[in-house]
């Protein structure tokens, strides 16, 4: 890789970096300032109110995660997409992998197999190191 756009790719992931410490440290200082404005009675109170609708919420995100399986291992069984009011279980068809180093040493043996070989795009995602 040219050492231009090297460098040019490493300022931009400091930058970025920087920028994403910028915004976490904003969004520190805003808590903080808001928990500055609390008082201990209103802390008190919204701890009351946590606490009172913790089962229902706990209680609801069980009964979701429940359904959430029931409908994909019907779905899985149907083998087919289902549409409901306002949400669609999507059924997708197996994926087929391919042991990549196996078949290009097999295509060295056998050129006609490279025939049949499909190179997709290279991707990025960024990544903390």
């Amino acid at each position: 890789m040219d050492n231009r756009v090297t460098d040019t790719v490493e300022e931009k992931l400091d930058t970025l970096a920087e920028l994403q410490a910028q915004r976490d440290a904003i969004a520190l200082e805003k808590q903080a300032l808001r928990d500055g404005v609390l008082t201990e009675e209103i802390r008190t109170q919204l701890a009351d109110i946590d606490l009172e609708f913790a089962p229902r919420e706990n209680e609801t995100a069980d009964r979701i995660d429940e359904l959430i399986r029931e409908v994909k291992t019907a779905v899985l069984a149907h083998g087919a997409s289902v549409k409901g009011a306002r949400l669609q279980a999507v059924w997708s068809k197996p994926r087929i992998n391919w042991d990549t180093p196996g078949l290009l040493g097999f295509a060295q043996a056998h050129p006609e197999v490279a025939t049949f070989m499909r190179v997709g795009k290279a991707s990025v995602s960024l990544r903390k190191c």
